[in-house]
């Protein structure tokens, strides 16, 4: 089943601001039943149980703490829908929108019980896809006018919301897993016994199994660029973007020197997409963009997320009196 196909969870596809990529197994609402119930275990919310009555209604306000990009808000209806339909969600921002520390930027009503229940899973992901779209988008305008990718590194279960954080941020997304794309990397080289029998190899299988999809290949030096270079233009390839790994080398006072990056980008001349891979950080992509490269891709946006720190309180002018406090507001 497709991940369009399960996330009828009360928020229309079409309104999504942003709307997350495509994947064929997906199961979106299963990944939010999960983080429910991992919550909740075998006994509920002990605590909501001895505190606040079943009936009580409140209303209850997001509040950004750190400047950032929000990501998550159409996953934050989804997930308060599962745990109770009737709650009431409003907000004055959209996914991929500025926010500011101490801005209110959406509105939950209806019972308190039910609210609480889904607080910490609600603000979870969307801490982190705030984080990876703020991330993402800083790094995107640097890269420009190269296309920022992220990778397969992302947290186990949550692939698919990682990339729709990428998207959210202004990024583009790389192959989805390993079913998307052919990418020939270093391990499949030295198995198959060199690059162009690896190619070859795609090649033979792709025509075999009748199948059309993006191939990318990894080359770490200008004579595998070469070697590439001279094959397909010699033999019909369904080979479509070329990866330059490790061609951005790192400096002793802290710059890196591009020139093997740029001179692999001038040998392929267009023939091909191309992707830069390896030391790319925020002080180094805006060089790298600069190289001609269409594509740079980076592991960090996903596996190094630093969280966006929002929250959800029901005492908004309480939570803003501590946060002047601890300057965090």
């Amino acid at each position: 089943m497709s991940v369009t196909q399960t996330m009828n969870s009360g928020v229309s596809f079409r309104s999504m601001a942003v709307k997350p990529p495509s994947h064929p197994t997906y199961d979106m609402k299963g990944v939010i039943k999960l983080a429910l119930a991992e919550d909740a275990g075998d006994r509920g919310d002990v605590t909501c149980l001895a505190t606040i009555p079943l009936d009580m209604e409140v209303e209850a306000h997001f509040l950004a703490k750190e400047d950032g990009i929000v990501a998550g808000i159409s996953l934050a209806e989804m997930i308060f829908h599962e745990v109770d339909p009737s709650i009431k969600v409003e907000w004055s921002q959209k996914d991929g929108d500025h926010v500011q520390k101490g801005l209110q930027f959406g509105k939950v009503s209806g019972q308190a019980h039910n609210i609480v229940v889904a607080e910490r899973v609600v603000l979870n992901f969307m801490q982190r896809m705030s984080g990876i779209a703020t991330l993402t988008k800083t790094m995107a305008d640097a890269a420009h006018p190269a296309c920022i990718l992220e990778t397969r590194k992302t947290a186990p279960g949550l692939r698919l919301v990682d990339k729709w954080a990428v998207l959210i941020g202004g990024g583009r997304n790389h192959r989805m897993g390993l079913f998307d794309m052919v990418m020939i990397k270093d391990n499949h080289i030295s198995i198959a016994g060199g690059i162009i029998n690896a190619i070859k190899s795609v090649d033979q299988y792709l025509e075999q199994q009748n199948l059309q999809m993006e191939v990318e290949v990894e080359t770490r030096t200008l004579e595998e660029v070469d070697e590439v270079l001279r094959y397909t233009s010699q033999t019909k390839s369904s080979l479509t973007r070329i990866m330059l790994d490790n061609m951005v080398v790192p400096l002793p006072n802290g710059d890196v020197d591009v020139s093997m990056l740029k001179d692999a980008v001038e040998m392929i001349n267009g023939r091909f997409e191309t992707e830069a891979s390896g030391n790319v950080t925020l002080e180094t992509v805006h060089k790298i963009g600069q190289t001609g490269v269409s594509y740079i891709s980076s592991g960090a946006l996903t596996h190094s997320v630093k969280a966006l720190d929002i929250s959800l309180k029901i005492d908004t002018e309480l939570a803003l009196k501590v946060g002047r406090r601890t300057k965090r507001a």
